[in-house]
C-alpha cells in the first residue's frame, strides 16, 4: 500500500530560509552561500534560498542580494525565494531569481500579523506582483499559509483555500503551496485537502509545506503520498516555523524525509549520505542541536560491529546445543 515503486518525489529545500529566519543569531553570509553550495551538490532539484522581505521584519535574511548573488548555482537546481510584495518581487528579478514563491494566508488574523494587510488587500497585491513579473520569464508559485488552522482563529474553512488558490491561480501563479504553517494538520485532514486540490485545479502544481510542531510530520506526508501528492518543502535538520505563528516549530526534516522516501522504494535524486553530511553541521552553525533524527541515529542501513564480547557469549550458547 505504501510502496513508493520509484515513483519520483520532488522536495525543496527551505532551511535557510524558513529555517534561519527565527534563529536567534545572525548566520553570516558566507556561511549561508556555503551551506547552499553544498545542498546544491545533494541532487536536491529546488532550494528555496532566502526571502525578500523587509530587513526589519527578517534581520536574519537582510542579506538576500548578497546570498543569491554568492552561490554556484548547480545546472538544474531551481534556486527560489519567498516574496511577500512587489517590491520585494522587484529586488528576486534583480538577482535573477529562477522561481519567485509568494505568500499569503488563509486565516485573516495570521495574513493581518504577518503581512500587514486584509486577505483581499494581500491578494490585490499579489496579482500586481504577478502581472508586473511575469513577463520577465521567472517562474511564480503561490504560498497559502494556514491551510490546516490558524493557532488564533481555530479550523480554517476548506472553501477559503479553494477560493484563494483559483484567485491566484487566475491572475497567473503556475502552481499553489498548501502550508500548514502551524502545524495543526492530521492525515485524514492533508490527504483530503491533497485529493480536493487535484480535483478542481488538475492543471497545477501542487507543493506541501508541512510542520512537524505536534509530531504528525512524516505521517502527514505519508498520507498526501497516498493522495497523489509529489512535491514537498523540508527543512534540513527540521530547522523552522513562522515568526507570527505562535508555538510554530519546525518544518518536516529533510534528511528525515529523504531516508523515509529510499527506505519505501520512491525516488529523490537526493544523495543522503552528502545530506546528512550537510545536517550535522548545522549544530556549529546555529549553536544548537537540531530536531532532526537520522542525522543523530544513522540510516537504517549503517550497521554497526557487534561487541566483542559477543563471541564468548555466541560460543556458550552453540554449546549448550
Amino acid at each position: 500500500m505504501f510502496e513508493g515503486n520509484g515513483r519520483h518525489i520532488v522536495i525543496c529545500e527551505v532551511a535557510t530560509r524558513d529555517g534561519f529566519q527565527i534563529e536567534r543569531t545572525f548566520v553570516p553570509t558566507r556561511v549561508k552561500i556555503a551551506l547552499i553550495d553544498e545542498l546544491s551538490r545533494t541532487g536536491l532539484q529546488k532550494i528555496e534560498a532566502t526571502s525578500f522581505t523587509s530587513p526589519k521584519a527578517i534581520p536574519n535574511l537582510s542579506d538576500a542580494e548578497d546570498v543569491f548573488r554568492g552561490v554556484v548555482r548547480v545546472p538544474g537546481v531551481t534556486y527560489a525565494a519567498l516574496v511577500p510584495n512587489l517590491k520585494g518581487a522587484e529586488r528576486a528579478v534583480a538577482v535573477k531569481v529562477d522561481e519567485i514563491n509568494l505568500v499569503m494566508s488563509v486565516s485573516e488574523t495570521h495574513n493581518l500579523a504577518n503581512l500587514r494587510m486584509t486577505r483581499e488587500q494581500s491578494c490585490a497585491q499579489l496579482a500586481e506582483t504577478i502581472q508586473a513579473v511575469q513577463a520577465g520569464g521567472v517562474s511564480i508559485n503561490a504560498s497559502l499559509s494556514t491551510c490546516f488552522g490558524c493557532p488564533m482563529e481555530g479550523p480554517v474553512p476548506e472553501g477559503e483555500v479553494w477560493r484563494l488558490s483559483e484567485r491566484l491561480l487566475a491572475a497567473g501563479a503556475s502552481g499553489i503551496s498548501i502550508c500548514d504553517t502551524t502545524g495543526m494538520a492530521h492525515p485524514a485532514q492533508v490527504a483530503a485537502m491533497v485529493e480536493g486540490f487535484g480535483r478542481r485545479f488538475p492543471a497545477a502544481t501542487l507543493t506541501l509545506h508541512l510542520h512537524n510542531t505536534r509530531g504528525m510530520g512524516l505521517a502527514n506526508v505519508l498520507a498526501a503520498l497516498q493522495a497523489g501528492a509529489d512535491r514537498f518543502d523540508a527543512s534540513l535538520g527540521g530547522l523552522g516555523g513562522c515568526p507570527y505563528a505562535p508555538g510554530a516549530t519546525g518544518n518536516v526534516c529533510t534528511e528525515d524525509l529523504v531516508h523515509m522516501l529510499d527506505a519505501m522504494g520512491y525516488t529523490t535524486g537526493v544523495n543522503l549520505e552528502l545530506l546528512l553530511a550537510c545536517a550535522r553541521s548545522l549544530p556549529g552553525i546555529v549553536g544548537h542541536e537540531v530536531p532532526g533524527q537520522v542525522g543523530k541515529a544513522g540510516r537504517v542501513s549503517d550497521l554497526h560491529p557487534e561487541p566483542a564480547w559477543l563471541s564468548e557469549v555466541r560460543a556458550k550458547a552453540q554449546q549448550r546445543g
